[in-house]
Formats: C-alpha cells, sequence, structure tokens
C-alpha cells in the first residue's frame, strides 16, 4: 500500500472512529442523571437477577448471530447498560468524592453539542482527566435536596491549570434519532446563556474504557473474519486478501526442532494450529500449564514462519524448503567453492592475463555487495499482544526480555518490543513508551528531531511514538489501551493480534485490539477461571459477562487445549482435573519430585489438606462483604505452627492466604500484623482470590469463609473462583472451610467428598492449637504411613484406569447467577477484584 493510500485508510478510520464516539456521547449525555439513581434505589429490593431481567429490554447473548444488525443490537444495548452501572457505581463512591464549585467561562454551540468552558481551582482542576463522566449541577450537590437544573457532561481536556473544557448535549431539537430524557436539559441551557454564577461539578466515572469498547464494536463489520466471529464457525471471507486465503505457513526446520524440545505435545499442537491461517485461533491454558511459554513459541512462529505457497502474477508457487546444513559441512562447501579462504592471497589474482585483458577484472572493494533482502521477502510481521490487565501484560513483556524468542535457526535473540499504557510494573521500564521516546529524543537524535522553529515538543514526542510502533516487532499493551489516539496514527496496522486471559475480558472488550487491520487473532485463556469484571448484574444476567472465547467454545469453535501441567503436586492437581477439566490434565516429567517438600512428612501440611473447621460467619451492616472470625484465627494458627517447625519458611515469602472476600482479606491481614508485627507479617502474601489469579506459591491456604448450614454460599459457589482458589499452590493446598455449610454446591460437595475418601480431612475444634501438639503430629505420622499402605496394596490389587467423572449432574455453567440468593449480587459488586483502568489517552 503507497504512502498516500495509508494516509486516506487512516483518515478513513479516524473519522469512522469520530462518528462513532459522537454516537455514543449524544446517547449517554442525554440521560437523566437523578432518574436513573432514583429508580435504582427504588429497585434495591428486587436485586436478585431473574428479577432485573424481568420486562428488561436487553437480549440475551446467543452463541451464534444471524448477521451483523444483530450482533449490534444485542451488545450495544448491553454495553450501555453497563455504562449506566459504572454511574451508579460513581454515584454509590459519592460520599468518598467531593463536588467542586466551579463557573462558567464561556459556552458555545458546535454542531449538536455545547462546549462548556468552566474556571476551576487549581488543585482541584487536576482530579480530572480526558473522558471523565460529570455531573454539571446549578444547586450544591449532598445537601439531602435533589437538584433541579442539572446534565451529564463529557471532560474534553483540562485547558491550563484552572480551567475544563467540557461537552453537553442539551439539544432536543437534533434529528439524530436519540431523545432526550433529561427534562431539566432546558433549564441547563437557560441558566447557560444566563448571568454567569456558580455551578457545581461532580465527578462520577472514567469513560475511556467504555467509548474504546463501543467504537469498536460499531467497527467490527469492517474486519475480514466478521462472519467467523457472528457464526462461531470457519467460513470462507468475502475479503480476498484474508489470511485464510493467503494459504498455510511452514515452520522452519531448526526453528521446529527447537519447539519439539522445548514444548510439550499439547502446547506444539496450539502453536501449530496458528500456521493453518484460519482467521480465529482458540488456546485454551488450564492452571500450570505453562501457557506463557506457549505464547512465547507463538510469538516466535508468528515472526519467523513463511508461506507455503506464494503468490506470483502467474498463479501460486511452492516454496521448498531444505533442512539447513551445519556448521561444519556448510564450511567445506565454503571451502569447495572458494578454495581461497584459507589462504592469504587469491588463487586467481596469481594467474596474470596474456594479453592484458582475458580473466582479469580489477574491482574495488564497493563493487560487490551482499544481497539486499526486502522486508516483503522477509514475510516480516507487526505482532500486537494484549491482556485484560497491567499484571498479566507485564508478566509476557518480563518474559519476553529476560526468556527471549527464537529466530528461524532456532538461536535465542531479543526482539524489538514496546510496552504502551500506564501503570507498567517496574521490571519492564526498559521498554515503555515514554522511556523509549526519552531516549529518542536525548542527545542527538533531539537536535536532529528538533529542527525546524515549528516544531512543538507536543508533536515531537507523538511522532516519536508512532515510528516507535511501527518499528517495534512486538507492541504490548492492555486491551482498552490498544483503542488509544496512537494507535490510530500508525502507518502500519497489525497482522496478527494474541490476547492472552481472553476469557477475562467481556466481547465488546476483546474487539477493541482487532480494529487495527489484523488477519489473525489468538485468543488465549481459560473459561474455567474467573470471568470478566461486569458492575451490571441486569447485564451478567443476559450473557453479558460470557467472553467471545467462551461463546465461541459453546458453539462449537475448535479449542486447542494444553493439557500439561508443571505447577502443582499430583494431589493438589487430582481433584481440579476431575471436577473442571474431564480428568484432561496430567502432570509434567518430575513435577512430583520438584513440587516434594519436607513439611509433607505431616500430613496436615500438605500436599492438600481440607480443615473442617465449624466457624462462624457474618456480615457488617451495609456491606456485600463476610467474615468468619474463627477461621481468621485458625489460620494464625496453622501458620505458626507450620513456621516454627520449618524456620526456613519464616523469611521467605513462600506462603499465601486468600480467600473470596475482601472483609476477610482485611480482617487476615490486620491480625497477621498484630501477632507477628509489620515486617514479618508482610512476607505473607494475604489477597482475595480474584487478585491473585494468575499466581501461585508454594503454600496457599484458603479461607472460604460461608459456614451456615444450609444457607446459600454466595459467589463462592461460582466454580470458576473455586478453581482458581484450588490451583494456586506449588507444594501444599490447605483448606479451610465449613464442610457441612459448602456441601451444599454440588463442586463444594464433591471436593469434601474426595478429601474424605483420600483421608485428607481434618476436624478442627478449639483450642486450635491442640491439633499441631507433639503427640496429636505424631499420632498423624502413624495414620499417614497406615492410608499409604492401604493405597499401596489398593493399586496393586486394581489396573489403572482413565479419570472419570462420576455422579456430576449436567449443569450450564454459564448461568451461575440463577443459584444465587438476594444478597450474592451484592457479594459481586463489593468483591470482585481489582480493575486495571487506562484513563490517559496518546
Amino acid at each position: 500500500m503507497g504512502t498516500n493510500a495509508m494516509g486516506a485508510a487512516r483518515q478513513d478510520r479516524a473519522a469512522q472512529v469520530a462518528s462513532h464516539h459522537t454516537r455514543l456521547q449524544k446517547s449517554v449525555l442525554a440521560w437523566d442523571y437523578i432518574r436513573i439513581v432514583t429508580e435504582d434505589k427504588a429497585n434495591q429490593k428486587k436485586r436478585k437477577a431473574s428479577d432485573l431481567a424481568k420486562g428488561s429490554a436487553l437480549r440475551n447473548v446467543p452463541d451464534k448471530f444471524k448477521d451483523l444488525d444483530e450482533y449490534l443490537e444485542v451488545f450495544e444495548s448491553l454495553l450501555l447498560e453497563e455504562c449506566r452501572a459504572q454511574i451508579l457505581r460513581g454515584d454509590e463512591e459519592e460520599g468518598a468524592r467531593q463536588c467542586h464549585m466551579v463557573a462558567v467561562i464561556q459556552c458555545e454551540r458546535v454542531n449538536e453539542f455545547h462546549f462548556v468552558k468552566l474556571a476551576i481551582d487549581a488543585g482541584e482542576c487536576q482530579e480530572y482527566y480526558e473522558n471523565d463522566l460529570v455531573l454539571l449541577s446549578k444547586e450544591q450537590l449532598g445537601q439531602g435536596k435533589l437538584p433541579s437544573t442539572y446534565a451529564l457532561a463529557n471532560v474534553e481536556s483540562r485547558e491550563g491549570q484552572q480551567a475544563l473544557r467540557i461537552r453537553m448535549y442539551l439539544d432536543k431539537e437534533a434529528e439524530t434519532g436519540i431523545s432526550i430524557e433529561n427534562d431539566a436539559s432546558d433549564k441547563v441551557l437557560a441558566s447557560l446563556s444566563g448571568p454567569k454564577t456558580a455551578w457545581w461539578i461532580l465527578k462520577l466515572c472514567n469513560m475511556s474504557t467504555i467509548s474504546r469498547e463501543y467504537t469498536s464494536l460499531r467497527s467490527v463489520g469492517t474486519l475480514p473474519f466478521v462472519k467467523t466471529i457472528l457464526s462461531a464457525s470457519l467460513v470462507e471471507s468475502d475479503d480476498p486478501e484474508s489470511a485464510k486465503d493467503s494459504g498455510q505457513w511452514t515452520i522452519p526446520p531448526s526453528l521446529l526442532d527447537h519447539l519439539n524440545h522445548t514444548h510439550n505435545v499439547s502446547q506444539l499442537q496450539a502453536i501449530q494450529a496458528g500456521c493453518s491461517r484460519d482467521p480465529l485461533v482458540l488456546i485454551q491454558g488450564p492452571p500450570g500449564t505453562g501457557k506463557t511459554q506457549t505464547i512465547l513459541g507463538l510469538l516466535s512462529v508468528v515472526l519467523h514462519s513463511t508461506p507455503v505457497r506464494q503468490p506470483f502474477k502467474n498463479g501460486d508457487v511452492s516454496i521448498q524448503h531444505k533442512l539447513e546444513l551445519t556448521s561444519t559441512k556448510r564450511m567445506d562447501h565454503w571451502i569447495k567453492a572458494s578454495p581461497w579462504l584459507n589462504e592469504s592471497v587469491n588463487p586467481r589474482d596469481l594467474i596474470m592475463p596474456m594479453d592484458g585483458d582475458d580473466g582479469f577484472f580489477p574491482t574495488s572493494t564497493n563493487q560487490f555487495r551482499p544481497e539486499s533482502i526486502a522486508a516483503k521477502r522477509k514475510h516480516r510481521k507487526h505482532v500486537l499482544v494484549c491482556a485484560p490487565s497491567n499484571s498479566a501484560l507485564d508478566e509476557i513483556v518480563l518474559r519476553l526480555l529476560n526468556t527471549g524468542l527464537r529466530d528461524e535457526n532456532g538461536q535465542a535473540y531479543t526482539p524489538n518490543v514496546v510496552r504502551v499504557g500506564l501503570n507498567a510494573h517496574h521490571s519492564v521500564s526498559a521498554v515503555t513508551m515514554d522511556t523509549l521516546v526519552n531516549q529518542r529524543l536525548s542527545g542527538v537524535q533531539k537536535s536532529v528531531v528538533s529542527a525546524g522553529p515549528k516544531a512543538s515538543a507536543g508533536m515531537e514526542r507523538d511522532r516519536c511514538r508512532i515510528s516507535i510502533l511501527d518499528e517495534a516487532a512486538i507492541v504490548c499493551s492492555t486491551l482498552s489501551f490498544s483503542g488509544a489516539g496512537v494507535f490510530l496514527r500508525m502507518n502500519r496496522g497489525f497482522d496478527v493480534v494474541i490476547i492472552d486471559e481472553a476469557a477475562q475480558a467481556v466481547e465488546p472488550s476483546t474487539l477493541v485490539p482487532l480494529v487495527h487491520g489484523c488477519r489473525q487473532v489468538f485468543l488465549v485463556g481459560d473459561p474455567l477461571q474467573l470471568p470478566a469484571t461486569v458492575l451490571s448484574t441486569k447485564a451478567v444476567s443476559h450473557g453479558y459477562g460470557m467472553s467471545m472465547f467462551k461463546r465461541l467454545q459453546k458453539a462449537g469453535y475448535p479449542v486447542k487445549m494444553l493439557k500439561t501441567q508443571y505447577r502443582m503436586h499430583p494431589l493438589i492437581r487430582a481433584f481440579p482435573s476431575k471436577e473442571f477439566y474431564e480428568g484432561a490434565l496430567e502432570d509434567g516429567d518430575d513435577v512430583e519430585r520438584v513440587t516434594s517438600r519436607p513439611w509433607h512428612e505431616h500430613r496436615c501440611f500438605g500436599p492438600y489438606t481440607f480443615f473442617d473447621i465449624d466457624g462462624e460467619e457474618s456480615q457488617p451492616p451495609g456491606s456485600g462483604s463476610w467474615v468468619n472470625k474463627d477461621e481468621v484465627e485458625f489460620v494464625l494458627v496453622l501458620y505458626r505452627h507450620l513456621v516454627a517447625l520449618y524456620p526456613e519458611l519464616k523469611g521467605s515469602p513462600t506462603v499465601a492466604v486468600i480467600s473470596p472476600y475482601k472483609l476477610q482479606v482485611k480482617l487476615l491481614r490486620q491480625r497477621f500484623t498484630e501477632v507477628l508485627g509489620k515486617e514479618t507479617a508482610r512476607l505473607v502474601d494475604i489477597n482475595t482470590v480474584d487478585g491473585f489469579q494468575g499466581r501461585e506459591k508454594d503454600i496457599a491456604i484458603f479461607s472460604c469463609v460461608r459456614a451456615t448450614e444450609g444457607k446459600s454460599i454466595g459467589f463462592v459457589s461460582d466454580f470458576r473462583r473455586m478453581n482458581v482458589g484450588l490451583t494456586r499452590a506449588r507444594a501444599s493446598m490447605l483448606v479451610v472451610g465449613c464442610a457441612k455449610a459448602l456441601k451444599i454446591d454440588k463442586h463444594w460437595r464433591n471436593l469434601v467428598t474426595s478429601s474424605i475418601e483420600r483421608h485428607r480431612l481434618y476436624k478442627v475444634t478449639k483450642p486450635f492449637h491442640a491439633l499441631f501438639n507433639d503427640q496429636s503430629l505424631e499420632n498423624m505420622k502413624k495414620l499417614a504411613e497406615q492410608y499409604e499402605e492401604e493405597e499401596a496394596k489398593r493399586k496393586l490389587a486394581e489396573p489403572d484406569t482413565p479419570a472419570v467423572i462420576t455422579d456430576v449432574e449436567d449443569t450450564n455453567m454459564d448461568e451461575l447467577l440463577d443459584a444465587y440468593a438476594d444478597e450474592d449480587v451484592d457479594e459481586i459488586a463489593e468483591n470482585f477484584g481489582d480493575v486495571d483502568e487506562d484513563v490517559e489517552d496518546i
């Protein structure tokens, strides 16, 4: 594509994004904020998902869509519903925020919007960012009386240190097809045009992520593989230049040989799936199966594979790939072809011509140069790697820097990579966009780039950003930030997109990185682990929390599953494999030896143990979270006895304590600090299950909290949260919970039954420390020896049979909310993991 054509394409894309952004702004800014809040509070008693769904205009997300219109209709309404939930969440946090007094400096109408310039205190101005959604009110908020003159507005920019420019939609006469819901808009317009008086402004939420998801959703029709997304099946594309039509690609022999030595069978199958050039490739990675390792192998193949057939004017021509010669054979060929390589003088130069002409052509050193191979012959690709969160993304970037990739000869090298976005971990700071830009603008390069009197610092930095993005082989970004403005200004799109933790993203979020011209997408994740965070319970009840990965998988789209796990001791792996993965997980070579620890001599310390404790759950007034003080005290006793018997654990960060509930985590941290001291307590990683996904420790203690028999156990019954919690440990998984309360859920009932059958369940009574005294531990050792003898005899008597799940009811694992009690919806909103939010644009 020529330079002019690329420039025109960029302009068209920018205009398209602006049009979609305008459509979203008109929809949201027309809402009546007070009505939204009032209706929500009136429906507080109808928080159950089934009740929320009644009478709703929202539609359920189907596995397949009949056409693009249906796709847009379903997801656009759900996305706007999630936007409403974000606004309501901002209202709930209003007590912690402060509304600020502002003065209207200027108000002008541009097309169908009104742009207002506000004067604000310098310190308060710094609290507002581009794309913040705010409420502008004539009356002060939080005074017990509802305002009568108010409207939603969007922060366009900060102008200097004491002014904000905001956008409002107040025109009822506009021919947009979008009606103004706010009856107070006339009053706002009249007040803005009247005498200059004080106004009040309150920040509700940031719209950057919603905006990027919306514009990507509206652009989905431009994707070359849109039919595959809609039908959830492999179909021929209408685009003759699509990746599918370019045929299969092949892995260079030396690179393939290296992959065969460093990857297992299921990993190789997943990596090779991309060579088919299918537009969408799904790779499922259960816990500990080497998902990041597979992504690195995939990147090596994507960057260095070559087409089996190369298109030419007269038709496709097959490309023959010969085996690489060894260095010894290569040298032998060189010596035969050029025997003077080992001589000081070229023997041909010693033969002088008889007549001064024959066979002698004096040459300079500049006449013969190595062949310059054009970039297109190298099949150079531009790859975008994404993840929903900064932490998951930085894990990949760090592995890229530490491990590197392999080239076509199987040799290790560090690729040209750039990490784009905010809140990058300090370990990857060397390849962040800001670092690379500052390097280019420093010293001599700065003087060259800055040439010309009209060049501004902002324009220089922007040119550097675009240049770095164009030149990098691999660009890494969160899903949200891949929709930032700098990506729209690139001169070169992406050929391939790889999305890690793809099952943790809603479908519109997955679409954000796909609109940059890619021909092939790899979705890597595990639908059996934690889903995307969705605030709107109404949207969740209609399937909005289901990822594109899960929707395609449910519809029968082929999935490559990684089956060999390297993280967990086999006794930890046994239950999750049987319960969630149909017994498909197998242990890598030497896993048992590598994960065996000295403390395993005491059966109560692992590798797997269930401590059955009759604790008492409680819920602070007005909270959706729960605590269990008995479990907190027992966990503390368990940890203290463990480190007392094995002092090597005391000074090392090898222990994690996790719980589904934030308040339980808070209480655990408080008690560990009080009893052990601040410095010692810091070595124990205490976090929520959601906050610990993707991480692992030698020892993980899981506090279940819920302890009332016959009562709902809330979102602890979410099998995905259970799966994550039970797979965080390498050597010892210690579960603390009330068996009789947990058994109301079939998965927890199966776990308790499995624990009893494996003689891994211990009944805990007060005083807690009695379980770990010398006599008790000695008795456990004797029982352990007895159990091991019985197990050995059983194995000798029974032939090995494949793992089979029995007596498990068929359930739709996506319809979890149907089983939740009324209070469980509050638990979801109260306790979900922290969300990384990129709010600034570049």
